[in-house]
C-alpha cells in the first residue's frame, strides 16, 4: 500500500505543470480542518485495533511498515496469523507482550476533507491517568464498547472524564460485532443502555455506529454484513463532525508567557502562545499578576513581524514601556483583564497510588507558572456510574472529587469551562516530583477579599491573661 496523500508525476506531465499541481495540493492540504480525537473505553475493547485499521484503510501506511506489521503479527499478534492492526500503535514491548495499551500513542492521518490527530489511550484502570492526558487536548472522543460485554465501569469512567474535560462530541462505536453475528438487537440494547447513562452525566452530541475493527466493517465503507444499519461509516462521521474550533477566538486576548526572549542587549521580548482572542500592534494590555499596563510595540511570528495574531499562534511580543514580565505571567486585554485569586473550588482527578493528604503542600502548575498550593479535605467524591456525591476524607487512585485549593500567591485564571489552558492545572508532589492529580477550576472563593481586620476592645494584657500566656 502507498500513502493516500501521495503525488506521482506522469511521464507526459511537464515540470511546470507538476510543480503547480504540487503547490495546489499542498495548499489544499494545509487549509484542511484539524480534528483532535481520543479513543477510549475499557481494556481489550479494541481501541488500538480500530486505530490501526483506520490507518490501514485510509492508506497512510508505507509498504515497509506493512511488511514489518506482517512480521510482527506472526511474532506478537493475537489474531492467529492474520494481521494484528493493534501493533501499529502499541509500540512498547510490554504492550505487545501483554496485548494491552499502557502509554498514550499519538497518530496522524488525513483524508480528502480533514486532518486528524488521534490519541490512542489505555483502557486498563491502572493507567487512567494516561487516558486523562490524552483527553485533555481532544475535541471529540471515540468511545468503544465490546458488543459481548456491554457497558462496563471503566467505560463509564472514561465517558465521565471526557464530559468533565469538555469533550462535547462522542462517537460510541459498538465493536466486535462479528463476534455477536452482527446482531441488530444486541446493538440496540447497548444504545439504550448508553443513552440512559449519558442522561445521568449530561453527555450530548452522541453518534452510534456498529463496527468490527478487525474485519473492517463500517470503518471506511459501509458494511454489507449489517444492512440494517443505515448510518454513515466511522470515517464519514469523523469527517463531518462539527467542532467549535472558533470558540476561543471570540474571547478576550490572553497569552501565557513561556520565555523571555533576550538574544542580545538591543532586544527584549516575551514569547508564548495566544490561548484566546486576538492581539494587534498598539493594543493596550495588562500584565498579570502585577497588573502593570503597557502597549504592544511589535508582534513577531516565525514568518516575521505581523499586525494581528490570534488564538493558538506562538508569537513574541515587545512592549512600548520597560515593564517587568517573566515566565509564568499572563498577558491580557487591558479592557477585560483576567481575574486574580488564591483560593478556588476545584474538581480533582487523583492519579497517584498514594492517596491525597489534606493540608499537604504540592506544586501547582497552571499555564506556564508554578506556585505552591495545599488541598483541603475533599467536599465529596463522585460515583462515576450514578453521578452521586458521597462523603470523602481523601481521594484514592482514579477517584474524582471536589476540593478547595489554596495557593501561596494570587494567580491569573479562568474557569475550565471558559478556557482549558488557564482553567486546568496539575499537582506535583514536592518530594517525588510525580504528577499526582489533574484539576479543573470551577470558581474562585476570593479569600483575600473576605478576610479583614476586626476592631476589638480587648487589650493585649487582657488577652494574655485569658489565654494563660505570658
Amino acid at each position: 500500500k502507498t500513502p493516500g496523500l501521495f503525488l506521482m508525476r506522469n511521464k507526459g506531465t511537464s515540470k511546470r505543470s507538476y510543480s503547480a499541481n504540487t503547490e495546489i495540493f499542498l495548499t489544499n492540504h494545509l487549509n484542511k480542518g484539524l480534528l483532535r480525537l481520543i479513543t477510549c473505553g475499557s481494556v481489550d475493547d479494541g481501541k488500538s485495533t480500530l486505530l490501526g485499521r483506520l490507518l490501514y484503510d485510509t492508506q497512510v501506511i508505507y509498504s515497509d511498515q506493512l511488511l514489518q506489521l506482517e512480521l510482527d503479527s506472526k511474532k506478537f499478534g493475537t489474531q492467529g496469523g492474520e494481521i494484528d492492526f493493534a501493533l501499529l500503535v502499541d509500540g512498547l514491548s510490554a504492550e505487545r507482550e501483554q496485548g494491552i495499551t499502557i502509554d498514550v500513542a499519538f497518530r496522524y492521518f488525513s483524508t480528502e476533507k480533514r486532518k486528524f490527530i488521534v490519541a490512542d489511550t489505555p483502557g486498563h484502570e491502572q493507567y487512567t491517568r494516561n487516558m486523562v492526558t490524552g483527553a485533555s487536548t481532544a475535541d471529540a472522543a471515540i468511545i468503544l464498547i465490546d458488543a459481548r460485554k456491554g457497558l462496563l465501569t471503566q467505560t463509564k469512567r472514561h465517558s465521565y472524564i471526557c464530559q468533565l474535560l469538555g469533550i462535547n462530541h462522542a462517537i460510541v462505536a459498538v465493536n466486535k460485532m462479528d463476534l455477536v453475528q452482527y446482531d441488530e438487537t444486541r446493538f440496540n440494547e447497548i444504545i439504550n443502555e448508553f443513552e440512559s447513562f449519558s442522561k445521568v452525566i449530561d453527555i450530548r452530541n452522541i453518534s452510534f455506529v456498529p463496527i468490527s475493527g478487525i474485519k473492517g466493517d463500517n470503518i471506511v465503507t459501509q458494511s454489507k454484513k449489517m444492512p440494517w444499519y443505515e448510518g454513515p461509516s466511522m470515517i464519514k462521521l469523523l469527517e463531518n463532525l462539527e467542532i467549535e474550533n472558533n470558540r476561543t477566538h471570540s474571547q478576550p486576548f490572553r497569552m501565557t508567557v513561556q520565555w523571555v526572549n533576550r538574544p542580545n542587549s538591543d532586544f527584549r521580548g516575551v514569547s508564548g502562545k495566544v490561548v484566546s482572542g486576538y492581539i494587534s500592534k498598539n493594543d493596550s494590555i495588562c500584565i498579570l499578576p502585577s497588573r502593570k499596563k503597557t502597549k504592544v510595540d511589535r508582534i513577531i511570528t516565525p514568518n516575521g513581524d505581523a499586525e494581528v495574531c490570534g488564538s493558538d499562534q506562538s508569537i513574541t511580543v515587545t512592549f512600548s514601556d520597560e515593564i517587568d514580565c517573566s515566565r509564568g505571567c499572563v498577558l491580557s486585554a487591558a479592557k477585560v483583564p483576567l481575574e486574580l485569586a488564591d483560593q478556588f473550588e476545584t474538581t480533582i482527578i487523583w492519579m497517584n497510588d498514594d492517596p491525597l493528604i489534606p493540608g499537604r503542600s504540592y506544586y501547582l502548575k497552571i499555564g506556564a507558572s508554578e506556585v505552591s498550593a495545599t488541598l483541603g479535605q475533599p467536599k465529596y467524591k463522585l460515583n462515576v456510574s450514578t453521578n452521586e456525591h458521597t462523603a470523602a476524607k481523601t481521594l484514592e487512585l482514579n477517584e474524582i472529587g471536589s476540593a478547595i485549593v489554596t495557593t501561596d500567591q494570587n494567580i491569573p485564571f479562568t474557569t475550565y469551562q471558559e478556557n482549558r489552558e488557564l482553567g486546568g492545572f496539575i499537582l506535583v508532589d514536592k518530594f517525588s516530583n510525580q504528577t499526582v492529580a489533574a484539576g479543573l477550576i470551577n470558581f474562585a472563593l476570593r479569600r483575600s477579599q473576605n478576610i479583614h481586620w476586626q476592631n476589638t476592645t480587648i487589650s493585649r494584657h487582657q488577652r494574655a491573661e485569658a489565654m494563660g500566656q505570658k
